[in-house]
């Protein structure tokens, strides 16, 4: 069995990301789903499938995901199209909430932040 090498995978990931992230606002146009970014996609290592991990503002999780996976083999046949390599990965979309995180743990801090200055000040 023929091992790829980490770059090549790597790549592949990032041609991966830079075309679905062209694709899914030209193919998925609904006011609905909001804004859908890219943050990143990690391969197998046989490439046979792709975990998408994007996040979404202005709209439900559950929304952009289930529009994700409706439309998840017709992006992998464009991908198809577009990549010219003999297996294009099978699409699985995953919410990454990363980010809500980082935006709730900052809220946190500035809290603390804020009673430790009202504390100080008393």
């Amino acid at each position: 069995m023929h091992k790829t090498s980490p770059h090549r995978n790597q790549r592949l990931a990032d041609q991966i990301q830079r075309d679905l992230a062209e694709l899914i606002p030209r193919e998925l146009r609904s006011p609905s789903l909001g804004l859908i970014t890219l943050q990143s996609i990690e391969l197998t290592p046989d490439l046979a499938h792709a975990k998408v991990f994007f996040t979404v503002l202005g709209a439900e999780p559950a929304v952009a995901l289930k529009a994700l996976q409706d439309k998840a083999g017709y992006l992998h046949s464009l991908l198809f199209k577009r990549l010219h390599i003999h297996t294009v990965p099978t699409l699985h979309f995953h919410y990454d909430s990363s980010v809500e995180h980082g935006i709730e743990m900052s809220r946190l801090i500035d809290e603390a932040v804020d009673s430790d200055r009202k504390d100080e000040s008393a």
